[in-house]
């Protein structure tokens, strides 16, 4: 443990933000997991009401991911890497299957 003051506040701060980070980092892999599983529902059984808890989830993660990104926590392109791939996993459910 560190003697000088200095780096015990360092210390201290070094943690509060690990967590912090960690926070966000499971909130945004949390709202990514329920947004592809409503996506991979409604591509399985497309109905409106499955659209519309789609789109509600994909707005969630979207809203985390900025949040993530604004504090640090995330790097932007990242994070854009993370709302493309939500973005083209719903565009893959809304386009109809080519047989």
């Amino acid at each position: 443990m560190a003697n000088i003051k200095s780096a015990i506040k360092r210390v201290q701060v070094a943690e509060r933000n690990r967590l912090r980070n960690k926070s966000y980092k499971s909130a945004v892999k949390t709202l990514m997991k329920k947004c592809f599983s409503v996506i991979d529902s409604y591509s399985s059984s497309p109905s409106t009401e499955l659209k519309q808890e789609a789109a509600q989830a994909m707005s969630a993660a979207y809203s985390k991911i900025d949040k993530a990104i604004k504090t640090g926590v995330l790097h932007p392109n990242n994070g854009a890497r993370k709302k493309s791939s939500l973005a083209r996993a719903l565009k893959r459910a809304q386009t109809p299957t080519q047989a």
